[in-house]
């Protein structure tokens, strides 16, 4: 018996989970959900939880959920109510059910003091590889960049945590601002093959002159110039290590170019609490000679 699972069956799969996250918004019925996939209605329910280990109207529910998540999290302006319908419930009482059942934390909660390795948790189940893609990687100039920065230091599902520091420092100083400034990340280390004690990751803005004592752990740092390869990475932060690999793996050898003394970095072109995840947009920089 071949018991080797069917990559046309994943790229099915993974084709219908890229839909509904381009298309949170709308009605995800089992018939358009099914089309996608090219798959009969009644073969395509247990394909996809077979594949996944939830259903599509749950992986649906999940992906609306996690965008409002990011909502209640980052956006403190915003109002439940309107965070509940844009998730698609009729009330913040059936959406704060629904949050906490998925989160282990109200909305409210959430939004005091997000407990986010559990929420990194909720999202631990199968999801099908992209396919793959073709590499678009230009050699650029990168000029020296003073930044504030933040050190995040252990468990990789803690970084938001540390980003939130971030940008109540941003917020609460004026430096930095979000809108003109340049918001970058920086891995000392990658989490899939570091210690969770161990992990390194530092969160920073680009910014004008040194950074002034304060209560956030926030200093000042410098992205230091000089040639850089350049690929973009369109979609969810959990998956830049897709982009990443490749461009170590696969572009690196071919190209005879020599690694620098500094991490790769990420320039993120715009921000999780701004876009839906499928649209983010962040530039991988690699260092080289």
């Amino acid at each position: 018996m071949n018991s080797r699972p069917n990559p046309h069956l994943e790229t099915r799969i993974a084709r219908v989970c890229e839909y509904i996250e381009q298309n949170l918004d709308a009605k995800l019925s089992l018939d358009t959900l099914s089309a996608v996939a090219a798959l009969s209605k009644c073969h395509f329910q247990r394909v996809f939880s077979a594949w996944t280990g939830v259903s599509a109207t749950r992986f649906a529910q999940l992906a609306r959920l996690r965008r409002a998540s990011f909502r209640v999290a980052f956006e403190d302006g915003l109002r439940m109510i309107d965070i509940a319908l844009e998730a698609g419930f009729d009330s913040p009482e059936a959406f704060s059910r629904a949050f906490r059942n998925a989160f282990g934390q109200s909305p409210s909660g959430f939004r005091a003091a997000p407990a986010w390795p559990q929420w990194h948790a909720r999202f631990d189940f199968k999801r099908p590889s992209k396919r793959e893609t073709t590499m678009n990687v230009k050699i650029v100039n990168f000029e020296d960049t003073p930044i504030a920065l933040v050190e995040h230091r252990g468990d990789p599902k803690r970084v938001l945590e540390t980003a939130a520091k971030f940008i109540a420092w941003r917020k609460a100083t004026g430096r930095s601002p979000v809108k003109t400034s340049m918001t970058f990340g920086i891995p000392h280390s990658d989490p899939k093959t570091t210690e969770p004690d161990d992990f390194r990751f530092d969160i920073a803005g680009s910014i004008e002159g040194d950074v002034p004592a304060n209560d956030y752990g926030v200093k000042s740092g410098l992205i230091p110039g000089g040639r850089c390869a350049v690929v973009r990475h369109t979609g969810s932060h959990d998956r830049i290590d897709e982009s990443i690999y490749p461009l170590y793996r696969d572009w690196l050898p071919q190209s005879g170019e020599t690694l620098r003394d500094f991490p790769c970095f990420f320039h993120y072109l715009n921000l999780i609490h701004e876009v839906d995840e499928c649209e983010l947009l962040t530039d991988i920089y690699l260092p080289v000679e």
